[in-house]
């Protein structure tokens, strides 16, 4: 497991975020990233995950797919969690690339993906 500072987690998190492509950055609208340290208790009991570690991050919002013709008028908003990616890792390399395909899964979830299709496309 790896530790990183805040600062230097959110930056990372800014980084890969930037860095995703660009087909994908031109949809998206209305959407805030944020770091949180861990998952409450109520995310995850809504999420079904049995320990604090199982849940690395959360779409919280209105799908592209089910919204109307209007932005909604909150930001749509993806939360990383922290401690649960540093857990799974030995490396900063390691926790770049997580933070990544976190990115990737919950901005499926923005795009209107499921499960099935996220994990079809190896980001599940």
């Amino acid at each position: 497991m790896i530790r990183l500072s805040r600062k230097e987690f959110r930056d990372l998190a800014a980084e890969r975020f930037e860095e995703l492509p660009a087909g994908i950055l031109a949809y998206l609208e209305n959407l805030d990233v944020v770091v949180e340290e861990w998952p409450s208790a109520e995310l995850l009991a809504e999420s079904g995950a049995t320990r604090p570690d199982e849940l690395l991050g959360l779409y919280t919002g209105v799908s592209r797919l089910e919204r109307g013709d209007g932005l909604p008028m909150l930001p749509d908003k993806i939360t990383l969690f922290q401690r649960p990616i540093e857990a799974i890792c030995r490396s900063r390399e390691e926790v770049s690339l997580e933070v990544r395909k976190t990115l990737l899964h919950e901005v499926g979830h923005y795009l209107g993906m499921d499960e099935a299709e996220l994990e079809r496309l190896g980001y599940g």
